[in-house]
């Protein structure tokens, strides 16, 4: 046995109005609309939050400039630069 609360019934049981049709037949489309009107109150009556307090919109800064030898194309280091031909593939 179900115990009722003051929540809104269950889709297959029967409808609080007293119909005695399921709630889903009889109430559930009234009820969401409600409910649905009620958050989009809720919503408007919450403050929107002032552009300042937004996430700042400033650019972003450099990255900051580190020694590494090994990204820029101009330095080699000692390494020999890869031949562009496919490697040969086979035993023989």
């Amino acid at each position: 046995m179900t115990i009722q609360n003051d929540a809104r019934p269950g889709r297959n049981e029967p409808c609080h109005c007293g119909s005695g049709r399921k709630y889903k037949h009889c109430c559930l489309e009234k009820d969401e609309k409600k409910a649905a009107a009620a958050r989009a109150k809720a919503a408007a009556e919450i403050p929107a939050p002032a552009p300042e307090d937004a996430a700042s919109t400033k650019a972003r800064s450099a990255k900051p400039k580190t020694d590494q030898p090994w990204k820029t194309g101009s330095s080699t280091r000692g390494f020999v630069p890869r031949p562009r031909t496919p490697r040969k593939v086979g035993g023989g």
